[in-house]
């Protein structure tokens, strides 16, 4: 596949126009990094959203998304994601979602405009508008292609956090150093092996003179978990054991040095929405695709490997989310005729864009 230019964006200190007046709703399908990247946006167009959890049973889970959705989360039925009253907008992450995104637009009468996160499965006449990763390899008239996925770790979010930070990393004397945990996926592993070093990195911080914070996710596999929480144990360091309010973002905001997993696009891209150095600790496995994207951010400053000492560098924050969100305005516009849109393309171009884009398995999970 040859790659395309991608789109230039604005920095991510870009205004986005005010849009409360704009309806809007998010189909989840309960996956906490999906939400963070439809909420974040949400947050960036300065909307409060109507959320709503799609839920369907196995066999119409499976089949998503090309199969329809599940018969007892019809429109017709109260309760229903996809039921009336109409939004202007309706943002969907997760392939889950995606039967239930093509129904709400017709129940609609294909008035509702529809975005859809990461690179779908069904392809790009999924939604209206599909905001992909530059490194999925998706392009075309209505795709958008960021560097990072959007997220909720916006700069005003991030000095909230520094100001009054949890009293749990407040606790622990600076330097502070979090390390982010992603867990199996279909593109890695986390064998014993990698649990040892992902304790040794903890050992490794801490010994450097960092009090270590730690968190994972719903995909770390026990034995990674245990292995982090002894070595913290061993030198005084602090894992978050899911109780409490969520510290995650004080973990960001208040981290002089991070170290994230590769496996998670989307935890990397958070960790470098702070300016914080961040370090890359591959565990078994890989991904073109997710090496194209670490090698990005490697080439702008932001990322290096883990190679077991610590070393301090500056660089610019780098967030796409308030980019994304004024992508989504203009095409809002444009679909609602407020703008005139582009002229069409030729027959054979469209079909290039086509040809050129490789379906790996999109379902967005390497962004959560």
């Amino acid at each position: 596949m040859r790659e395309k230019p991608a789109p230039t964006f604005s920095p991510a200190a870009l205004v986005v126009a005010p849009s409360a007046s704009i309806g809007l709703r998010i189909l989840s399908d309960g996956l906490a990094g999906h939400e963070a990247q439809t909420l974040g946006v949400a947050q960036a167009l300065g909307v409060v959203p109507d959320l709503r959890r799609v839920n369907p049973r196995k066999p119409f889970a499976a089949l998503a998304p090309f199969g329809p959705i599940d018969p007892r989360e019809s429109p017709r039925h109260a309760g229903s994601p996809i039921g009336p009253p109409w939004p202007d907008i309706v943002l969907a992450a997760g392939r889950r979602t995606l039967p239930y995104l093509r129904r709400l637009k017709r129940e609609s009468g294909r008035k509702v405009f529809t975005v859809y996160f990461n690179a779908p499965a069904n392809g790009r006449r999924a939604a209206d508008l599909i905001v992909a990763p530059l490194h999925d390899g998706l392009f075309g008239r209505n795709v958008v292609t960021p560097l990072t996925p959007p997220n909720r770790v916006s700069a005003e979010a991030l000095a909230a956090a520094r100001r009054a930070p949890d009293p749990r990393v407040a606790a622990l004397p600076e330097p502070r150093a979090a390390i982010l945990i992603g867990g199996d996926n279909r593109h890695f592993r986390f064998r014993p092996p990698d649990a040892l070093a992902m304790a040794d990195i903890a050992r490794s911080l801490s010994a450097q003179g960092y009090s270590v914070m730690a968190t994972d996710s719903r995909r770390t596999p026990a034995v990674v978990k245990e292995a982090v929480e002894a070595g913290l144990r061993e030198d005084a360091g602090w894992m978050w054991d899911g109780e409490g309010e969520n510290p995650y973002l004080s973990m960001l905001a208040n981290a002089r040095v991070i170290v994230a997993t590769a496996d998670s696009v989307g935890m990397v891209g958070e960790a470098v929405a702070t300016g914080a150095p961040v370090f890359v600790f591959a565990p078994i496995g890989g991904s073109r695709k997710i090496a194209d994207y670490l090698a990005r951010l490697e080439r702008l400053g932001a990322v290096r490997p883990w190679r077991g000492t610590v070393e301090s560098w500056r660089y610019e924050p780098i967030n796409s989310t308030e980019s994304i969100a004024a992508s989504i305005l203009k095409a809002y516009e444009t679909f609602r005729g407020l703008t005139p849109p582009l002229p069409p393309l030729p027959a054979d171009e469209e079909d290039e864009d086509d040809d050129d884009y490789e379906d790996d398995d999109c379902d967005g999970e390497d962004n959560e």
